[in-house]
C-alpha cells in the first residue's frame, strides 16, 4: 500500500508440481511469473494531512486465457473465491490505460457464457456472498462486493487458462465488465483476480489442489509460490496451526477464509492482559482471524489493537518520537506514527500466538515509511498493525506485509496452515532463479 508516484516491481517465482485433476496433465516444474505491484495512487483524493484507505499493493501473476491465448495479468487473493477478468466487447483487443490487456471473449473459441439453467450456475455458486441472478439473455449474471467497498459485476463463463505450458479448459471464471472501485488505479495495472479460498469456484477448488505455499520477499528479487505439494527439505520444520472451520453458517463468519484460532499477542515477552473472548469469534461469527494476501497491512479488533497499541508505545517511549498528529491516519486504520530520523532504532517484537505457532513480527516490519512525507529533516513511519474498528471490519486480518519471509503453507486437505522463517531470496537461489 505504497502512496508514492512510482511503481516497484518484485519478481517472484511460482513452480507448479504435478497434481492430476478433472483430466489436466501437468507438468513439473512449471514456471510463472508472479509479482508484487506498487499502484500510483497521485490521483486520488486525500483529505489533509489523512491517506484514504486502499490496497496499492498486490501479489499478481501473468496468464494467457482463451484461444488464441491472451496475455492477463491477475491479483493473488487468498481472501476471495471467484477468479475474474476485466473483459471488453469490442470487436478489436482493448488494453487499459496502463497498456495491460482486457481480455476479450470475441476474439476467443473456447469462451462459452454459462447459462443460468446450468448446474454451474444453480449449485456451483452458492459459496459467493451474493447470489447470482439471470440476465435478459438467460446468462449467469454475479456481482462481487470487497471490504474497501469496491465492486465488479458480470456473467459466469468458461474458458480455457493457460498456467505455465499446460491448458486448462473448461476453468470457470467472472467476466466482468462493470466496476465501482476507491481504488481507480488499480485497475490500471490489473485485468483480473485470482480467488484463492476455500470456496467451489476457487482457483484451489477447481484444480483440486490439496495445498499451495509462497514465500514473499521484501526486496527487489525473487521468491516462490508453489501450488501442489511442496516438500522442499531446505524449508525446515514446519509449526503447523489448525484452519478453523464453522459447519454453521454465521452472519459475520467467513467460512471460506483461511482462518487461524488466535490465542494471545504479546509484546516482546509481555503478554496483552486480553480476555479469551476478544481473541475468538462471538456468537455472530464476528472476531475471526484470516490470513489474507490481499491485504497489506495486519488489522486487530479495536480492544486487541487498543491494548497492542498501548504497550508498544509503553516500550518504545524511550526510542520513538510520536508524530503527534490526530489527523494523521495512514490507510485509514494506522494511527500510531512516529517522526523518524536517519534509521530505526530496535524495535521490540509483536508476536500472535495461534494454536500450535507463533507469528513473529519484528525489525522492520513493525514500522512503514509513508512515501511522501516527512516532518523537518524526519520521516514519518507508523505502526503495521490497525485498527480493523476503523474500515468497518469485525475481524482479525493477517496481511501480506507481515507474511514477508516467512515460508507460508496452505494444506487444505489437512485444514492446517504451517509456517517458519525463511529468507526468500535464499528460496529462490536454491531453487535456481
Amino acid at each position: 500500500m505504497d502512496l508514492g508516484t512510482f511503481s516497484v516491481q518484485i519478481f517472484i517465482y511460482c513452480i507448479i508440481l504435478i497434481q492430476p485433476k478433472l483430466g489436466h496433465s501437468f507438468q513439473p516444474a512449471l514456471i510463472l511469473p508472479l509479482k508484487t505491484k506498487q499502484i500510483s495512487s497521485a490521483s486520488l483524493p486525500k483529505l489533509p494531512n489523512r491517506v484514504g484507505f486502499h490496497h496499492n499493493v498486490t501479489l499478481t501473476v501473468s496468464l494467457n486465457v482463451g484461444s488464441p491465448p491472451q496475455p492477463v495479468t491477475m491479483v493473488l487473493d487468498t481472501g476471495s473465491e471467484l477468479p475474474w477478468l476485466h473483459c471488453s466487447h469490442s470487436s478489436t483487443a482493448a488494453k487499459n490505460k496502463n497498456n495491460l490487456a482486457v481480455f476479450n471473449p470475441q476474439l476467443s473459441s473456447s469462451y462459452s457464457p454459462v447459462n443460468c439453467s446450468t448446474d454451474t450456475c444453480r449449485t456451483r455458486t452458492r459459496d459467493l456472498t451474493l447470489p447470482v441472478s439471470c440476465d435478459p439473455n438467460k446468462l449467469c449474471h454475479a456481482i462481487l462486493s470487497y471490504a474497501d467497498f469496491s465492486s465488479v459485476e458480470g456473467n459466469l463463463a468458461t474458458e480455457t487458462f493457460a498456467v505455465g505450458n499446460s491448458g486448462i479448459p473448461g476453468f470457470v471464471f467472472g467476466c466482468m465488465d462493470s466496476s465501482s472501485s476507491t481504488t481507480p488505479d488499480e485497475d490500471s495495472v490489473t485485468t483480473g483476480l485470482i480467488g484463492m479460498n476455500r470456496g467451489t469456484l476457487s482457483l484451489i477448488s477447481q484444480l483440486g489442489l490439496p495445498q499451495f505455499s509462497y514465500c514473499i520477499s521484501s526486496r527487489d528479487s525473487s521468491g516462490v509460490l508453489t501450488l501442489g505439494s511442496a516438500n522442499f527439505s531446505w524449508v525446515g520444520s514446519l509449526k503447523y496451526t489448525p484452519l478453523i472451520q464453522i459447519s454453521t453458517p454465521l452472519p459475520s463468519f467467513d467460512r471460506l477464509a483461511y482462518t487461524v484460532e488466535l490465542e494471545g499477542i504479546k509484546v516482546s515477552d509481555t503478554i496483552l492482559p486480553l480476555p479469551k473472548s476478544v481473541l475468538v469469534p462471538d456468537h455472530t461469527g464476528a472476531g475471526q482471524t484470516m490470513v489474507d494476501s490481499g491485504t497489506q497491512f495486519t488489522f486487530l479488533i479495536g480492544q486487541a489493537y487498543t491494548a497492542l497499541k498501548n504497550e508498544f508505545m509503553k516500550q518504545t517511549a524511550s526510542s520513538l518520537r510520536l508524530l503527534n498528529e490526530s489527523d494523521f491516519v495512514f490507510q485509514g486504520a494506522l494511527d500510531l506514527c512516529y517522526r523518524v530520523g536517519s534509521k530505526l532504532p530496535a524495535l521490540p517484537a509483536v508476536t500472535l500466538m495461534f494454536r500450535g505457532a507463533d507469528f513473529r513480527v519484528a525489525g522492520e516490519y513493525l514500522l512503514y515509511k509513508v512515501p511522501g512525507e516527512t516532518r523537518g529533516t524526519d520521516a514519518v513511519y507508523c505502526f503495521t498493525f490497525g485498527n480493523s474498528d476503523l474500515l468497518g471490519i469485525e475481524a482479525y486480518v493477517i496481511g501480506n506485509h507481515h507474511q514477508q519471509n516467512k515460508w507460508m503453507e496452505f494444506d487444505v486437505a489437512n485444514s492446517r496452515l504451517g509456517l517458519t522463517e525463511l529468507g526468500c531470496d535464499s528460496a529462490s537461489q536454491r531453487l535456481g532463479f
